[in-house]
């Protein structure tokens, strides 16, 4: 006889292991995660960590808060910090994108969140030796920072388990399995035994698209290329805010060594590559273009040094937001294409699964459900930014 459960998750990363988490915490813990390898082995992996909740989307800037609000309680709810470390975070633009930035700021403002202007005297003491001439104006979370996205999902993991939800790893799902009407019922895994469920979440980043358009559901979801240079500046960089360049097109952020992580800011010409196949390093050009704007941000680093790199996949959208949802098959739920924003908004993403396949809606304070529905697609009401920045593309 097939196993059953009531809700089975597909991906094992940290959006399905918050899911499972935030349903068990709901009461609901016949729930069974399905990991084709082992947890937080994909893109979970991969993510650079930043938590921040500048957004030029009201949606995702309140998940964005209400994930804060969780990491800076982490070790209340889970016995485990997360690796969350709040050294704050600042976005700094040129005079093209000042208005953007203010306009930005007054949103994120009247949602509650924690955001100010500070000058460039203000930043020069949070980060000493950046070079800030070309900057017209910062905006700096104080609550913001760095966690740990795979320390995260385990966390997840570890009391999504002693609440009851069962786990299993090294289980790829190979099939979605739909009776007459088409409705999914539940899935075939690779060793082609079958499980039955009354809800199927997909929530297995860009992998999700190929199991959904075998039920005729077509995601448009992508894997884009992310690289990441880590340099270490010939001593441990003290600790400092995330920043945001954004008259650089690039982000740094310290890592808990002391070392520098740089990645890349400027999604005008993105990169897309299969996701099981790609090399894990960045190549050449884009270690020279990410160490000349470091140097150009950093002047005076007294011995700096490639240490490593490597390169994660975005799965990613049309509109760079995620979607999340019931699909138009019956028993199918979408939860992918996060974009590049799917560590900061887990813990939210969690609660508004739960909420939409337990009650038809959400009570997370400031998000529209509606925002990140399947088919706005199709009906060509895509999520953009109010207030987008000039060469920053769609992830801001």
């Amino acid at each position: 006889m097939p196993d059953t459960t009531s809700f089975l998750i597909v991906g094992g990363g940290l959006e399905g292991l918050a899911i499972a988490y935030s349903l068990a915490e709901r009461g609901e813990t016949n729930v069974l995660v399905l990991e084709r390898d082992t947890l937080c082995s994909g893109m979970t992996a991969k993510s650079s960590g930043v938590v921040r909740c500048h957004y030029g989307t009201p949606s995702l800037a309140a998940m964005s808060w209400y994930g804060i609000d969780v990491f800076t309680r982490a070790t209340e709810l889970f016995g485990d910090d997360m690796s969350f470390r709040q050294c704050g975070y600042v976005v700094g633009v040129a005079e093209n994108n000042v208005k953007p930035l203010e306009a930005n700021i007054a949103m994120m403002q009247g949602l509650g969140i924690a955001t100010e202007f500070i000058d460039h005297d203000t930043m020069a003491d949070l980060w000493p030796g950046l070079h800030l001439d070309d900057f017209a104006l910062f905006a700096y979370e104080p609550l913001g920072g760095r966690g740990e996205a795979y320390m995260s999902g385990m966390a997840y993991a570890a009391t999504a388990r002693k609440m009851g939800v069962t786990i299993r790893q090294g289980t790829k799902v190979t099939e979605l399995l739909t009776d007459s009407q088409g409705s999914v019922y539940g899935v075939t895994v690779a060793d082609g035994s079958q499980i039955h469920a009354d809800h199927v979440i997909l929530a297995n980043g860009p992998w999700a698209p190929t199991l959904a358009s075998s039920v005729g559901v077509d995601l448009d979801v992508k894997a884009q290329r992310a690289q990441l240079v880590l340099v270490d500046q010939g001593v441990p960089t003290p600790e400092v805010p995330v920043l945001s360049d954004l008259a650089g097109l690039q982000y740094i952020c310290r890592e808990p060594n002391g070392e520098l992580l740089v990645g890349n800011s400027d999604h005008q010409t993105p990169q897309y590559v299969d996701p099981d196949k790609y090399v894990n390093r960045a190549d050449e050009s884009a270690i020279e273009k990410n160490i000349v704007k470091l140097g150009h941000r950093l002047p005076d680093m007294p011995d700096p040094r490639i240490t490593s790199s490597y390169v994660g996949a975005y799965d990613v959208t049309p509109d760079y937001n995620p979607i999340i949802g019931p699909s138009p098959v019956d028993g199918l739920f979408l939860a992918t294409g996060f974009s590049g924003h799917g560590f900061k908004i887990s813990p939210a993403v969690g609660k508004l699964v739960a909420d939409l396949l337990l009650d038809g809606k959400t009570s997370l304070p400031n998000v529209n459900a509606d925002d990140f529905r399947y088919s706005r697609f199709a009906e060509g009401d895509l999520l953009f930014s109010l207030h987008p920045y000039e060469g920053a593309g769609e992830m801001r």
